[in-house]
């Protein structure tokens, strides 16, 4: 991982304008960490480190493409960790082209969220995921499972399975975001 993508993510944070006072207060603890750890966007960064994911909506937000994820168990939005990307909007998008397989997908490249949550990722022992979280819109095309997942499907708004509360925050910050800018 290059210097680049630790001053793309800084920049990113720092010119994202949170939605809320704990999205602001959650934004400073995320240019506190990358500023004190220069390894913050790399996986072996055990404190923890930056990952990357997108809500995947239709273009008329009637539907969104979720995964059940493997380890976790859980219907998530695509997302996961770091590589060889420019951008965190980079590897959100990276993800959910590799999780979903939809063809088309289009990243809005400014953040709709940031979740922090504990982990435990192959290969080592527990950390946190430092999520910045982003809008993908896609047409409703055929999905395809990867590796990480028991299955990728659209599901309409009204038609939800069981998801964390702040998968429902997600979604509902995505569905303004594209019908109301």
């Amino acid at each position: 991982m290059t210097e680049e993508l630790h001053g793309s993510a800084l920049d990113t944070l720092t010119t994202w304008a949170p939605p809320t006072p704990g999205q602001c207060a959650l934004r400073e603890a995320y240019l506190g960490f990358l500023l004190a750890r220069e390894d913050a966007c790399r996986r072996a960064c055990l404190p923890g480190h930056l990952t990357a994911s997108a809500i995947v909506l239709t273009a008329d937000a009637s539907a969104t493409c979720l995964v059940h994820h493997r380890i976790v168990q859980a219907w998530l939005q695509p997302g996961g960790h770091l590589e060889d990307d420019v951008s965190l909007a980079e590897a959100a998008l990276r993800e959910a082209r590799e999780e979903t397989g939809l063809p088309g997908l289009r990243i809005d490249p400014v953040p709709l969220h940031l979740d922090v949550h504990p982990i435990t990722c192959r290969g080592s022992g527990p950390t946190r995921h430092f999520d910045v979280r982003f809008l993908a819109v896609a047409d409703a095309a055929a999905p395809s499972v990867s590796d990480e997942s028991n299955d990728v499907r659209w599901f309409g708004l009204g038609e939800l399975p069981d998801l964390f509360d702040e998968v429902h925050e997600l979604l509902a910050l995505g569905v303004e975001r594209l019908t109301h800018g």
